[in-house]
């Protein structure tokens, strides 16, 4: 870790704003869709007002859809409530450089009522709160994330204007690790990795994937709450300098029939020495909480499904064969399976396979380690693993459809001990109204299929 940047100091930025190095401070927190909400301050203003007291936002940024259109349902946040505010409390602990723009840095908040109580439906404050569960156990979570995208030589305004048809892939073909395909796309990729370690992200590699046009950056693990963090800056980013350089990129879950943009999940714990207590003298070289806790994931895999995949594109990733997942089961270091056991010694861990580009990583993380909780709190027994194709075996199936996701976690006894009544209902409504509009629209596909022949 030593080649990483730190994030910076709050001393450092006093000193900086004061030599007109930085003249702007970026305030955000992720939303239900793990996007980054919030405002732009004068350095100077930021450090003078805001970093001691916090700032206000309108708290609908947590009670709309994705088009940012006021609806109905949400508890938090109403027309008959006179959509109020809340307090976007900044964390300096993330304060860090944001070198894709000038004179820029950012953090991000906690977000909390006016009387100082957390908002709990809050991505961030939920995994925070499953965190401090965690820590009751003795244990920290270790996470990593590998996120997809596909690259197009479109700008995001041309791409629009197109209605999203038509785009061309940085890539005609196939180049799942190819030097020579990454190369086409080299001085972006090569951007957006210097950029993402000089805002404080270890970067690990780069490589092709296989539908045309698309790649991933991996970026070092870190503690659960810091990956999600850079996590959510990375996505922002990506994009961000994407469209400085004339392309536009895409993390959702499946753009076209081909393959989707999978987002997997390497979780590991450590204990108060940091030493990581997966690994054992068990079957496969695991512990017994590293047993406990696998089981849990089985156990919930199908509850939790709507943190893992929580739009209506998400559950068309999950096709046989496609190194999506479909059924709920475990392998050794194997991709047929929803859940991959890899590592050994320090650095054993699992990889959740079912979140996709689309995932918001508080949440996705938040239901990891809720499920392994629940594993180890009732001392669950872990089956035997799959050892050959998953996809074709006698297993439980993940849902299909959000439809079916948003119907067992409304009425999941582990979810709604993990997570609590109000947290259970604000992400129904969100599955709800992701359903509605989605049920609403005509898509292409019927237009082609009825208009002529019907």
């Amino acid at each position: 870790m030593a080649d990483r940047t730190p994030p910076l100091g709050v001393d450092e930025l006093r000193a900086r704003v004061a030599s007109g190095e930085i003249d702007t401070v970026v305030l955000a927190f992720p939303d239900m869709q793990g996007r980054l909400q919030g405002k732009r301050f004068a350095a100077p203003f930021f450090l003078d007002e805001v970093l001691a007291h916090g700032t206000e936002g309108c708290n609908y940024l947590l009670a709309v859809d994705i088009e940012m259109n006021t609806v109905d349902g949400y508890e938090m946040s109403s027309w008959d409530q006179g959509y109020g505010d809340f307090v976007m409390r900044p964390d300096p602990a993330t304060l860090r450089c944001v070198p894709w723009y000038d004179g820029t840095v950012l953090l991000f908040a906690d977000l909390a009522w006016h009387d100082g109580s957390p908002v709990v439906a809050a991505p961030r404050q939920i995994l925070r709160h499953q965190l401090a569960r965690l820590a009751e156990h003795g244990f920290t979570a270790k996470v990593g994330t590998e996120l997809e995208f596909i690259v197009f030589r479109d700008t995001y305004e041309e791409a629009w204007d197109r209605d999203y048809r038509g785009l061309t892939p940085v890539n005609q073909y196939n180049v799942d690790y190819s030097i020579l395909g990454t190369g086409r796309v080299e001085p972006l990729l090569r951007r957006i990795r210097r950029d993402m370690a000089a805002a404080g992200l270890t970067v690990e590699s780069a490589k092709g994937e296989c539908n045309p046009g698309q790649h991933e950056i991996a970026f070092r693990y870190d503690d659960a709450l810091v990956t999600c963090d850079q996590h959510a800056l990375y996505k922002t980013g990506a994009k961000e300098i994407a469209a400085q350089e004339g392309y536009a990129l895409t993390f959702m879950a499946k753009y076209d029939e081909r393959e989707g943009n999978s987002c997997h999940i390497h979780l590991s714990l450590a204990d108060e020495d940091g030493r990581n207590v997966m690994a054992g003298d068990g079957p496969g070289g695991m512990s017994p909480v590293m047993r406990h806790f696998l089981a849990g994931q089985l156990a919930a895999l199908r509850d939790f499904s709507l943190l893992y995949a929580p739009t209506v594109n998400s559950y068309k990733r999950f096709q046989p064969g496609s190194f999506a997942p479909t059924a709920v089961a475990w392998g050794f270091d194997n991709r047929t399976c929803a859940l991959r056991v890899v590592g050994h010694g320090r650095s054993m861990r699992f990889e959740n396979r079912l979140p996709g580009g689309d995932a918001n990583p508080y949440l996705a993380v938040a239901g990891l380690i809720a499920a392994g909780i629940h594993g180890i709190e009732q001392r669950l027994e872990l089956p035997a693993p799959c050892t050959g194709n998953a996809y074709a075996a006698d297993y439980a199936r993940v849902p299909t459809t959000l439809r079916e996701a948003a119907e067992l976690w409304e009425t999941s006894p582990i979810a709604k001990e993990a997570f609590g009544d109000e947290v259970l209902a604000h992400y129904r409504t969100m599955a709800g109204v992701e359903l509605a509009a989605f049920d609403a629209a005509v898509t292409d596909w019927e237009l082609r299929r009825s208009f002529e022949r019907h």
